[in-house]
């Protein structure tokens, strides 16, 4: 069972990621007539709210989390908000090769949430 500060992060960085793939990829729904830089002034505005979810998960997970672990989370909750984004909302289909990529990011979770300690390479 996920630790309840897991479970929150996981949450507030899956609000973040709803709203940022409004912010980066809603106008191809909804804005095809507006001017582009209207369309980028739109998208930083849902991307200021984005941040007000970002950053706290961020401040909070990594209270118990390392960067890589943070950051491995959120591209797996990114793209799980994405793929019902693209059918939802861009009306896209999923095909075998994304779905194939979606589970090595899992299998990249994982390993980075898998294991109490490990060797450190001595990347510096």
């Amino acid at each position: 069972m996920p630790s309840p500060l897991f479970l929150k992060v996981t949450l507030l960085l899956t609000c973040s990621n709803i709203l940022m793939s409004f912010a980066w990829y809603g106008h191809l729904k909804f804005l095809h007539g507006w001017r582009l830089p209207l369309v980028i002034l739109i998208s930083w505005g849902i991307a200021f709210f984005e941040y007000c979810f970002a950053i706290p998960a961020n401040r909070l997970g990594a209270t118990a989390f390392t960067g890589f672990q943070l950051k491995i989370l959120q591209e797996v909750i990114t793209l799980t908000v994405f793929m019902g984004f693209a059918k939802v909302v861009l009306g896209e289909t999923l095909r075998w090769n994304y779905l194939a990529s979606f589970l090595c990011l899992i299998a990249a979770a994982w390993f980075a949430f898998g294991f109490k300690a490990g060797a450190e390479i001595g990347l510096k």
